[in-house]
């Protein structure tokens, strides 16, 4: 780097001898001709039109010296010399090379995609030395966002004929810097451990391999600065600031000692809670349901954007579309109680003028719109702004959505900017797991989620297990007819193993038809119609005569619908919020089986203290023969994963002559279980859990001296814990059940382990 900073130095000096040459030696007269020499690629009348003077103006000195460092500032040139012979004005130019090639070595860990996407030279461009400077500062960039402050980049210029030279970036990548160690100063309410749970940036761990959270990066740390100040004001620190975050790189370059220094102010607990409305003709006593606000509790931040968000939602069901509720903070530092009034007031009357999407490369334009909550002329809404963003983040079609607004082409419209990063929709997938349920499983399927940038979901897959092998194919069309309704279908073959409990085998084929639609933003009712074929072989010769009798095939033809209602923070992992659902099935359109179904199931969850999550679920079904009795494949098998504590299939009917578990026409379960950290690093994704479920399944429509049908209560409780390991979710379990019945099948180690590449 040195030898070019020389080189560039001789270069200005070389420059400035030039240009006070020309001015001593250029004298008086009129300029007869402008003749250039060393000219190859670029036209001479090229060189001349970059230049102040031409044939017939003076000799000035002050004109010929800005013509000189116009001729240096286009970057085409190495060098330029003027200099008078006789009445000409003679222009000497050696031209900058031009790039043939760009290579990169040295380069491991950032491959020459990623690099050539990041520097501006390119193959056929014209080489210059600032240029080449300016990559090399981009390619350290590039390696400092990966953590890797020791990289060094030399750049080698071979020459090549023809004014010609390849341009070789050599890379010395150096280790990566971690984040050695975090502190925090100033302290009090939360430990050091506390606190590094709840930044971004962690410090260097061997199980953080998979993650990039212990490099460091600046733009992270401010992310944390804001982190932490969220988690303080959610806990009652009103007064909570960062003074200062600081990254000191180690003498020998290896990693950053990070110090976070803070003033948390005293705690606050909430106070009043009152309105001030600048609004006509509203009561504002009528929003104060909307507010998750008590009294004497501690302040929360989190609560109050909640409820601006709520009341903000309700005035506009109101016919209040323009509106602005802000939090006015009344603090009293003896008692430590912060009084809260919510300002609501008429906000600028503003329209949606447009809506602008970038990004969106393979997506279609529509895709993306039909998610907006707000179309051009609407009166914009934050809210449904807020909603739009996350409706096209559940699409799982980008991997950054960024929504914003600008102002319009006058002061009452706005401009709404919807910015997506498309990510790789197809997935050919592999998977392979084990559990206590299906022994060894595999699994293989392609699948496309965004069929040709319309959104539409395709997939076919076959899944094999001890017990289990299924192949299937389904479709669907999320807006259906350019209606917010979605239609698909699918087609499956099934065979299952069931002689570990009943003593049988069956094979499913068949199809559905199905669509879905919103009656509001949180219920979803679904459609379906299902043709399938039954088969009932392979039946052993000990097997009971309830199973014996319905051995061959069936059809059933059946009709079917399920009304969905969620307001859970999360569907995989829920920490508050709930759902309710109830379906309904009526099998006779046809076919052979005659039957009508009920399932109603409703869950709620709770966040009791910090991470400790209590969820209370409960499900219940009934089926009910038509003229004919309920079978076996209809009825309802509980165990395993729908009761723990006991066997799949476990309870219920069974003939106790040959062990064979009959199924039920009607069942209940319930279950309550915390969840909750067990100390190690949050990254990790290891969480504990203990539980309490109980059901029962019952009613057989046929009746034996040999059968055991009882409707009584079976319970079990049990902790077990769950891993998102990298290579896919683990999840152990030891049950004990507690209330059961002697011909019950219990189990008490539970296990299941799978993945998917």
């Amino acid at each position: 780097m040195r030898v070019w900073g020389r080189y560039i130095l001789a270069v200005l000096l070389v420059a400035g001898l030039t240009i006070g040459a020309a001015a001593q030696n250029l004298g008086s007269g009129t300029i007869g001709d402008v003749r250039v020499e060393g000219a190859q690629r670029v036209d001479p009348e090229t060189v001349r039109s970059y230049m102040t003077v031409r044939a017939g103006d003076p000799f000035d000195a002050e004109r010929i010296d800005r013509s000189l460092k116009t001729l240096f500032g286009t970057g085409l040139f190495a060098d330029v010399v003027l200099r008078r012979e006789g009445d000409a004005l003679v222009v000497r130019v050696v031209e900058n090379p031009i790039i043939n090639r760009i290579a990169f070595e040295g380069n491991l860990k950032i491959d020459d995609q990623a690099l050539n996407a990041e520097v501006q030279l390119r193959p056929r461009v014209v080489f210059t030395r600032t240029k080449v400077q300016n990559d090399v500062r981009r390619i350290l960039e590039v390696y400092r966002r990966s953590g890797r402050f020791a990289a060094t980049v030399e750049p080698q210029v071979i020459t090549l004929p023809q004014n010609r030279v390849d341009l070789v970036f050599e890379v010395d990548e150096g280790p990566v810097t971690y984040v050695k160690r975090i502190i925090f100063v100033g302290n009090k309410a939360f430990s050091q451990r506390n606190l590094r749970d709840v930044t971004q940036t962690k410090e260097e761990a061997w199980y953080r391999f998979l993650t990039s959270d212990d490099t460091y990066d600046p733009d992270r740390l401010t992310a944390d600065r804001e982190l932490l100040r969220r988690h303080y004001l959610k806990n009652g620190y009103v007064d909570f600031r960062v003074v200062s975050a600081v990254a000191e790189l180690s003498p020998d370059r290896s990693g950053f000692f990070v110090t976070f220094t803070i003033d948390e102010g005293e705690r606050y607990r909430f106070g009043k809670i009152d309105f001030a409305s600048g609004l006509r003709n509203l009561d504002p006593e009528v929003l104060r349901p909307q507010i998750d606000v008590k009294t004497g509790a501690w302040y929360d931040a989190e609560q109050i954007e909640e409820s601006i968000r709520k009341i903000t939602d309700q005035l506009g069901t109101l016919g209040f579309a323009f509106v602005e509720v802000n939090p006015i903070l009344n603090r009293n530092r003896e008692t430590s109680v912060v009084d809260v009034t919510l300002d609501v007031r008429e906000g600028p009357r503003v329209f949606v003028e447009r809506i602008d999407i970038v990004g969106n490369a393979r997506t279609l334009d529509r895709v993306v719109r039909r998610e907006f909550r707000l179309v051009e002329g609407d009166a914009f809404n934050t809210a449904k702004l807020r909603r739009s963003r996350q409706r096209l983040q559940n699409l799982g079609f980008f991997g950054k959505v960024d929504v914003t607004n600008t102002p319009g082409s006058a002061p009452d419209k706005t401009i709404i900017k919807a910015e997506v990063t498309e990510k790789s929709t197809g997935e050919l997938s592999f998977g392979a797991g084990i559990s206590t349920t299906e022994s060894v499983i595999g699994d293989i399927s392609l699948r496309e989620r965004n069929l040709l940038g319309k959104g539409q979901d395709a997939r076919i897959g076959f899944r094999i297990s001890s017990r289990r092998q299924e192949y299937d194919l389904s479709f669907t069309e999320p807006y259906f007819l350019d209606r917010n309704l979605a239609a698909g279908f699918d087609l499956f073959r099934i065979t299952r193993d069931n002689q570990r409990a009943s003593s049988f085998d069956d094979r499913r084929t068949g199809g559905t038809l199905r669509t879905s639609y919103n009656l509001s933003e949180p219920l979803r009712q679904t459609l379906r119609y299902t043709i399938r074929t039954v088969d009932v072989f392979n039946v052993r010769g000990n097997a009971s005569r309830f199973i014996r009798e319905q051995t061959g095939e069936n059809t059933t033809s059946l009709i079917g619908q399920e009304l969905f209602y969620d307001v859970r923070d999360n569907r995989f992992e829920p920490t508050e919020g709930y759902f309710l659902k109830v379906g309904t099935d009526y099998a006779g359109l046809g076919g052979d089986s005659n039957f009508g179904r009920v399932n109603v199931g409703a869950g709620i969850f709770f966040r009791l203290t910090g991470k400790f999550v209590l969820g209370l679920t409960a499900e219940t079904g009934r089926i009910v023969g038509l003229g004919e009795n309920v079978r076996i494949v209809d009825r309802y098998f509980i165990g395993g994963p729908t009761l723990l504590g006991f066997a799949p299939s476990g309870i219920g009917p069974r003939d106790t002559a040959t062990g064979d578990a009959l199924g039920g026409n009607q069942y209940y379960t319930t279950l309550a279980e915390v969840t909750f950290p067990v100390g190690l690093p949050e990254e990790l994704g290891v969480n504990g859990r203990v539980f309490s479920n109980a059901g029962s399944l019952f009613d057989l429509d046929a009746s034996d001296s040999r059968v055991k049908d009882l409707s009584s209560v079976r319970a079990g409780v049990g902790a077990g814990f769950g891993w998102r390991s990298p290579l896919g979710p683990l999840r152990v379990d030891l049950t004990q059940a507690v209330l059961k019945e002697s011909f019950d099948k219990k189990e008490f180690f539970r296990f299941s382990f799978g993945t998917r590449f």
